[in-house]
């Protein structure tokens, strides 16, 4: 692991009143983006005209090319298109039907990389399980042939997405012909929700598509009341030869370490269902209007501000590892990296991979963003797009929110711009653009958790 504190002004100590020292120039940055307007005008635009932008897809493209534009007309320098191949998968016509023990249609998504069913489809019974540990118990016998419904309680996201990334190969290994998994989201609200599913090698690739969580519990209680559940199942889901696309970047040049880079951002892909507003139109578009507002008041931080909307985050993550591949041996320039993934409700403050007296730091930039209620600095900064610089030792955050409804819209046809609260949509601009200038801006480095040296 290469460890950035080895570098010769990575020793230098920041200054340790970074509370009073940018407590003006954090004020002028929260009033500018508490009033702006602009930054709301581009989301909408991205989302009503643009729509949502599976890797692979020509809205994807009109995404990027329009993004490039966008970052150009911000002023912004160095405005590039980085190459990258992304793996294009085709959701095609899908559908999920009950045929016994009586006929309803079910509210179903396909997984995100699943296989499609034969053309004719698949109709098998239903075997329900709330856990890996209730299928292994079914055993071979109980499962080959039959459809698997993980109908597992939503625990909170991570504890609960296994169920969705890894169930199919689960249920393969046993015989099943498909899987069903109930939506992760505390929701019930009829709506299904994809994301990305992960083939084991090892297994038969089977279909495998989300169910709204009502469904799922119907057909779970009634097969636990001895009623015999089958379900006609059809995908035409396939993988196409991988497309081309970028990653889009553009700078505010930093006036004495222009070498030196925070890079700020998040994905610029998305599902193929609704406009993909929180996730992650709005972040994306929050950290170019962050920037975006630096320059309109002149401001110059010593660093280079990078903005970056990484691509393919959803079903693939090529863009992350394609922008870590460009930096290079630049790595060592790589002064922190702030990736914005969780929406943008109401934000509380950041994630932070890094060290004790780094984080002491932060609390205090934290201090400027109390009056947006983003000051909270905790541990655990990170995210998929900047998880390759992380782990070459570059500092990294996560900007969080209140998460409040973040689940019940994500991967889902809801996940549209009215989502999006303006005031909230404000607070997060603010609390990235302050803390991405400080950063970029003060006298020395942060330090990664775990750094001690080359």
């Amino acid at each position: 692991m290469l460890l950035l504190a080895a570098g010769a002004r990575a020793q230098e100590k920041p200054a340790q009143d970074l509370t009073s020292q940018y407590r003006e120039t954090a004020d002028k940055l929260i009033d500018a983006a508490l009033a702006d307007r602009e930054g709301y005008e581009r989301l909408a635009y991205l989302c009503y005209r643009i729509g949502n932008r599976l890797s692979g897809s020509p809205a994807l493209d009109r995404a990027i090319a329009w993004s490039a534009e966008q970052m150009k007309a911000a002023g912004l320098s160095n405005v590039r298109i980085i190459p990258v191949k992304v793996p294009h998968w085709v959701r095609g016509d899908e559908s999920a039907r009950m045929v016994a023990p009586l006929d309803k249609p079910l509210h179903m998504l396909g997984l995100g990389m699943s296989v499609g069913t034969p053309p004719e489809g698949i109709t098998a019974e239903v075997v329900a399980v709330s856990d890996f540990s209730e299928l292994d118990k079914l055993g071979a016998d109980k499962v080959r042939g039959r459809i698997v419904l993980y109908n597992e309680v939503y625990q909170g996201y991570w504890p609960t997405v296994n169920y969705r990334r890894t169930g199919a190969s689960r249920a393969a290994a046993l015989g099943a012909a498909a899987v069903l998994v109930r939506s992760v989201t505390p929701l019930a609200m009829q709506i299904p929700h994809t994301g990305e599913m992960r083939y084991d090698d090892a297994q038969p690739r089977i279909p495998a598509a989300a169910v709204s969580p009502e469904d799922a519990m119907m057909m779970a209680a009634l097969t636990a009341s001895g009623v015999t559940v089958k379900v006609h199942l059809r995908m035409s889901a396939h993988l196409e030869p991988d497309a081309d696309s970028g990653d889009v970047v553009g700078e505010l040049p930093g006036k004495e370490h222009p070498e030196e880079v925070v890079v700020i951002g998040g994905h610029i892909d998305s599902w193929d269902v609704g406009q993909g507003a929180q996730d992650d139109g709005a972040s994306i578009i929050a950290c170019l209007q962050a920037v975006a507002l630096m320059k309109k008041l002149g401001l110059e931080p010593r660093r280079t501000i990078r903005v970056a909307f990484w691509v393919n985050e959803e079903n693939g993550g090529r863009g992350g590892e394609a922008y870590r591949a460009w930096i290079g041996d630049r790595i060592r320039n790589q002064v922190a990296a702030i990736e914005m993934d969780g929406g943008a409700e109401s934000p509380v403050g950041f994630g932070a991979a890094v060290d004790k007296a780094s984080a002491d730091l932060l609390r205090q930039i934290g201090r400027l963003l109390e009056r947006v209620g983003a000051g909270d600095i905790s541990g655990g900064g990170g995210g998929a797009d900047i998880e390759p610089l992380m782990r070459d030792g570059v500092p990294g955050l996560a900007e969080r929110t209140v998460g409040t409804h973040y689940f019940d819209w994500h991967h889902t046809e809801a996940d549209t711009f009215d989502k999006v609260n303006p005031d909230d949509f404000r607070k997060n601009m603010a609390a990235l653009a302050v803390m991405s200038y400080v950063l970029a801006d003060m006298p020395g480095r942060l330090t990664a958790s775990g750094a001690t040296g080359q």
